[in-house]
């Protein structure tokens, strides 16, 4: 078994350094990490359904989407982040139990009582602490999942608080959970990196023979690739959504509108906006110029910056508009 120790504190990069793991290490390994202010997606997830998209976008939150399936998480300094990747046999892969046993009783050596409880989900007198899902090719698994230590409660909440549901897909729906840190049910006040060594040296006695791995020059240069090219991008984190429909009502000063369009792989399909007989063909040459662009912001403002509809953006700014469709 390797303990791979592992610093860093970019999102994209943690994120991706388990995929690489998994694809390229033949030993099995366990990995303690942490991470700047971020949002987790599932793999099958509807992104911009999960998120809270006015809080991210203010709070320069990062969104990354992950390997395996489950909800949608929240990550930062406060929260450490456990992974484990195993060959098991065949039947054997899919065990959430098997793989938090090792964090509950660790937790239970400083008196923390933790139980596998809901979704699988570990939790301290009935409030969650710690969400986990897998990711499972053949015989090889990665179970992964956090720890809430003594995160910022306030900003997990509204990251991923749904003002109002626009959007309709056939997406995995996060179920929300109260949460708390378990960090206020200890008897002495450790920090987090006291907290993380005193786990690592637990998982060393847990698993005879343990070694410390460090990426080496080489692994970083291929994960910063695997970073470049799929985690930090947008098709990943937000156009491998499931197809999704959006239905919004805008309002504004004299302006009332119904926009509803749809997107599939992150592009817009079908988009409609019903003016009830306000603005006539104004509105129908906006539908067609932003058939066929992604559903981001940047895209949208330019092309509709280029058409001549001072008539319809006099009742509302095209960065209020487009901001209006998400």
């Amino acid at each position: 078994m390797l303990c791979i120790k592992n610093e860093n504190m970019d999102p994209f990069f943690n994120v991706a350094s388990e995929e690489y793991i998994f694809r390229n290490f033949s030993e099995d390994c366990f990995m303690f990490w942490r991470s700047e202010p971020s949002v987790i997606i599932g793999k099958h997830q509807n992104t911009l359904a999960e998120i809270n998209w006015n809080f991210i976008k203010k709070h320069d939150i990062k969104v990354v989407r992950r390997l395996s399936g489950g909800g949608t998480v929240y990550h930062d300094p406060g929260n450490l982040n456990f992974t484990f990747i195993k060959h098991r046999r065949k039947g054997t892969l899919l065990n959430f139990e098997k793989f938090t046993d090792p964090v509950i009783k660790a937790l239970a050596k400083m008196s923390v009582i933790a139980k596998f409880e809901g979704k699988n989900d570990l939790r301290v007198d009935g409030l969650k602490i710690s969400g986990n899902s897998e990711y499972i090719i053949r015989n090889k698994v990665l179970h992964h999942g956090t720890l809430l230590f003594d995160s910022n409660l306030d900003n997990l909440k509204n990251a991923i608080k749904k003002e109002k549901d626009y959007y309709s897909d056939k997406a995995v729906k996060s179920i929300r959970s109260k949460v708390t840190n378990f960090s206020s049910h200890l008897k002495n006040n450790i920090s987090i990196s006291e907290f993380r060594e005193i786990m690592q040296s637990f998982m060393f006695n847990y698993f005879p023979g343990t070694s410390l791995y460090y990426f080496t020059n080489e692994d970083i240069k291929k994960i910063n690739k695997l970073v470049k090219e799929k985690y930090s991008g947008r098709e990943w984190n937000y156009g491998c959504s499931p197809r999704y429909m959006m239905k919004k009502m805008i309002t504004t000063g004299d302006l009332k509108i119904t926009v509803e369009f749809t997107v599939a792989k992150g592009i817009i399909e079908n988009f409609k906006i019903d003016d009830f007989g306000q603005f006539g063909e104004v509105t129908e040459k906006i539908c067609a110029a932003v058939c066929g662009l992604p559903h981001e912001e940047t895209s949208l403002a330019k092309k509709l910056s280029e058409l001549n509809m001072s008539s319809f953006f006099q009742s509302i700014s095209i960065i209020d508009f487009v901001h209006a469709l998400f």
